[in-house]
């Protein structure tokens, strides 16, 4: 049967809102999916929320912090706790006795919230990857309360700015924020009577033995048969040749590898079921362009020297292939020009180094992208914000007292305060007025990326600006260049991430003061959480991201070869004018320059496939690799191309039934046996027994392809 969503209409009888008859947004996508009533008399924070809010701030922190140490990450989506959520929810109402732990049915105002807290907690705090690159790589440790309060004020002070932007980006109608839209159509789905047809399905029961079969099935490619986890069939064919290693191998590009594992579909894209499928093709055509045209031919025409070096890695080599050691160019963790000298220049393989050119290209294509399609719909919207903000969901919100602004200004100085002394008592090498700089690049920019963002659902990162300006204005101290991109950058990318939130709950009709409290909760668990689970790991597992394949790290890796380019090493001496690596800064220019004469072909061809290329998604399409292989983007598009295409267009009542649901399970039912069979047998060094299925070493040239340079 159609699954068309059907709201009420009905105005509310509440003294503080007084509403026209038929009221509404006037923004069309938000009056279809937004309901336009509310009851303000719904509790909200009850021992539910609080019971829930908690649990899953810890389980999805300490789940998402331990799968990001794996060879083979993932990261459990909100839509798992959603969904969960909602059958914990009705149980506890059935079987706690009535009362203040029980007031009445569990509704959908608790349910957004617990999401709304666990949403907080869901992502891995950025400033871990300092500590653990610390800890690993640059030898020093400055303690877990440092590090705790590093992570803390990162994580927060973001929030302190989001204050003052909820004028400008949650009240306007005009700030859609259209992911939020796909998060309500799935609250009021769930909320709403699910009248089934006799035989059929509901949701839940779909979810539970989803979860179930893959919690068994994921034993075989995960522990029993790992091999079936990259299938190089072409590269088994002729395990000796450099050349198929290289181009077919699961460590290279990856051309007709296999797999059967769901972790590793998943590892670094997330999952391919939820992702339009328009933004998939450019994914697809950004991928073959960049890692199987671009690549081959930059590597087998020798670029830089490629073939020194293996043709896909994010590690960090002398000029003979050997790999590099920072330490050995520094004195006190700070850049030595004379050891420097001696030891020789630091060389990167050839499509790291395009890799970052991409980057450049993305970014500025952003903004011409933006101007060309968006900055008419960008204006019009923001004089509304300013002149028009009164729309019914802002008027039901009157409803409910809003946050003081004091309290965001509090968080806002106390949390600067702490980073300003964190950063001067323990030795981060960057100075007081390094932090202020970094929170004002965070300030200056995060309006406008937040107006893009709401309007267009595509934010521009400020890593690669706060890297390239510290950079510049202090060479050579590696923790300083990662602590000041993680204070601009992640301030800004936590404000926004605060009130994308905030809207979501101005669309839900949750009290404002409720939701402050219970996203600072969230975001303090797992800062907790995420130190936890990481200080654990890195006390108790050998070889942690260096030597230990269970463990290897491959976002840490990524993040420490980063610290080197461009805080050991620093752009003037990596990408500057005397660099054998200047020419990739012309791909700011190319990026600026790419969206114009598509923007124009357009025009001259309406409605042709052309309208589906978006050169900043395409652009954006590698941004993962390293550390993602190949195959990881060709399996996740294959699966991509079967629920996002062909099941969404021969069979849509299936799809839009559940292939949400069937996303969440599968990532709950792989997440749950890697920790069931971490807990089981990896904690204790148990592993499988030795035979065909288990062996790493099918096609041999694919792993020297990888780790060790190719002559």
């Amino acid at each position: 049967m159609s699954e068309k969503l059907e709201y009420d209409k009905h105005d509310i009888e509440s003294p503080a809102v007084e509403l026209e008859e038929d009221e509404n947004s006037p923004i069309p996508e938000v009056a279809a999916i937004v309901s336009n009533s509310d009851d303000p008399s719904l509790p909200v924070m009850t021992f539910r929320f609080w019971v829930m809010g908690v649990f899953f701030a810890c389980l999805l922190s300490f789940f998402n912090q331990f799968f990001w140490f794996r060879s083979n990450p993932m990261t459990l989506s909100t839509l798992v706790i959603q969904l969960l959520a909602y059958p914990i929810g009705k149980f506890m109402a059935r079987v706690l006795p009535s009362g203040p732990l029980n007031p009445g049915p569990f509704n959908i105002k608790e349910h957004v919230l617990i999401s709304l807290t666990a949403n907080c907690a869901g992502g891995t705090a950025y400033a871990v990857d300092i500590t653990v690159i610390q800890k690993v790589f640059y030898k020093q440790d400055f303690g877990f309360l440092a590090n705790l309060l590093l992570i803390v004020t990162t994580q927060m002070l973001g929030y302190g700015m989001a204050g003052v932007l909820r004028r400008y980006l949650v009240y306007p109608s005009a700030m859609i924020w259209p992911a939020n839209l796909v998060q309500v159509a799935l609250f009021n789905t769930l909320h709403r009577d699910d009248e089934l047809e006799p035989g059929q399905w509901s949701r839940y029961k779909f979810f539970l033995v989803a979860t179930l079969a893959m919690f068994v099935y994921q034993w075989i490619p995960g522990f029993l048969f790992p091999v079936l986890a990259s299938i190089s069939w072409i590269c088994w064919i002729a395990p000796k040749n450099k050349v198929v290693a290289q181009l077919t191998g699961a460590n290279g590009l990856g051309i007709g590898a296999l797999t059967l594992d769901w972790n590793t579909v998943i590892a670094y894209l997330g999952s391919p079921l939820i992702v339009p499928w328009w933004a998939q093709v450019n994914i697809a055509i950004g991928f073959f362009l960049i890692a199987w045209v671009m690549v081959p031919i930059a590597y087998y025409t020798n670029l830089w020297d490629a073939k020194q070096f293996p043709i896909l890695t994010s590690k960090l080599f002398k000029d003979d292939g050997t790999r590099y050691s920072p330490l050995a160019v520094m004195t006190d963790n700070v850049y030595d020009n004379i050891k420097a000298e001696a030891y020789g220049r630091l060389r990167i393989s050839t499509f790291f180094v395009l890799t970052y050119g991409i980057g450049f290209a993305g970014l500025s294509s952003m903004i011409t992208h933006t101007w060309l399609y968006h900055r008419h719909k960008i204006a019009a919207q923001w004089r509304a914000s300013r002149s028009d903000s009164e729309d019914i969901h802002h008027k039901l919100m009157q409803a409910y007292p809003e946050v003081p602004e004091w309290w965001y200004a509090a968080i806002f100085l106390v949390m600067t305060a702490l980073a300003v002394v964190t950063c001067e008592v323990w030795d981060y090498k960057l100075p007081w007025w390094g932090v202020l700089l970094a929170i004002l690049l965070s300030v200056i920019f995060v309006l406008p990326v937040g107006i893009i963002q709401a309007v267009t659902n595509q934010q521009p990162g400020l890593n690669i600006i706060t890297e390239y300006v510290i950079g510049y204005i202090l060479p050579g101290r590696p923790i300083a260049n990662v602590t000041f991109k993680t204070l601009g950058y992640i301030s800004m990318a936590q404000c926004l991430l605060f009130v994308g939130d905030l809207k979501l709950g101005h669309y839900m009709k949750i009290p404002p003061r409720a939701m402050f409290w219970a996203q600072l909760m969230g975001t303090l668990i797992a800062g907790i959480m995420n130190l936890g689970t990481a200080t654990w790991l890195l006390s108790s597992q050998e070889g942690v991201c260096e030597d230990n394949e269970t463990f290897g790290c491959p976002s840490a890796n990524v993040f420490y070869s980063a610290s080197v380019i461009w805080g050991v090493i620093g752009p003037d001496r990596m990408f500057g004018p005397k660099s054998m690596y200047n020419a990739i800064n012309y791909f700011f220019l190319i990026g600026l320059v790419l969206p114009i004469p598509f923007y124009y072909i357009k025009k001259l061809w309406p409605n042709s496939f052309l309208e589906f290329i978006h050169i900043p998604v395409l652009l954006a399409a590698t941004g993962m690799m390293p550390p993602a292989q190949a195959y990881n983007y060709t399996n996740w598009l294959a699966v991509g191309f079967i629920f996002q295409y062909f099941m969404r267009r021969y069979h849509p009542e299936w799809h839009m039934r559940f292939t949400y649901v069937l996303a969440a399970a599968l990532d709950s039912g792989t997440a749950f046996m890697v920790l069931v069979s971490f807990f089981i047998f990896g904690i204790r060094d148990v592993a499988m027994p030795d035979w065909w299925g288990t062996r790493t070493d099918l096609c041999v040239n694919d792993a020297t392809s990888y780790y060790a340079p190719i002559k």
